[in-house]
């Protein structure tokens, strides 16, 4: 049951964003500049980002909602590449520079300095640029912030894939916000 009164039904983060708009709106523009674009990572790397991240930090909402995302970027229809990146990324078939970088994004989620030389080195040797890596370090900072709020407010979060498939259609299709199409999340 959630710390606060949100609306019944709203699960994870749009919960907290209706009950707060005028917070809700700077942080869906920071994830619609972070995450709509394929201005150095494609979208459905820095969804694997967030993903990652999520899973670090056990937000089982963000971890999904942003894992069926990824997946639908990715096309992985069952989930299974974005379990196994989660799960040990440095196994999968990810470029180097996407292991890298979900290096960098782990440390960051420990804390910013935990962020070394040798990773900011090896990510470049392996051909990210100071966008990748300016990016990386700022989507993992923001999803620790937006999975702390999520779970610091007890939100719910749905069971079923296909609530998160069905959001993240959406998502892809019209961005971040905290707009509720019809009643349905």
């Amino acid at each position: 049951m959630p710390h606060i009164k949100l609306e019944e039904g709203i699960p994870g983060i749009l919960g907290p964003m209706l009950f707060s708009p005028h917070t809700a709106e700077p942080m869906n523009l920071l994830a619609n500049a972070l995450m709509q674009t394929d201005e150095g990572m494609s979208r459905g790397e820095r969804e694997l980002i967030g993903t990652y991240v999520s899973s670090l930090n056990d937000c089982y909402f963000c971890q999904n909602i942003h894992g069926a995302i990824a997946s639908e970027y990715l096309e992985d229809e069952d989930w299974s590449f974005v379990k196994s990146v989660k799960s040990n990324y440095a196994e999968t078939s990810l470029s180097e520079k996407m292991k890298s970088l979900l290096s960098i994004a782990g440390s960051v989620q420990k804390g910013g300095q935990h962020v070394t030389p040798e990773q900011i080195e090896k990510a470049k040797a392996n051909g990210a640029d100071d966008r990748d890596i300016h990016d990386t370090v700022l989507i993992a900072a923001a999803f620790c912030m937006f999975n702390r709020y999520v779970d610091g407010l007890a939100t719910t979060a749905p069971t079923d894939p296909d609530i998160y498939r069905n959001r993240a259609k959406r998502v892809i299709a019209n961005g971040y916000s905290a707009k509720v199409p019809n009643g349905q999340y």
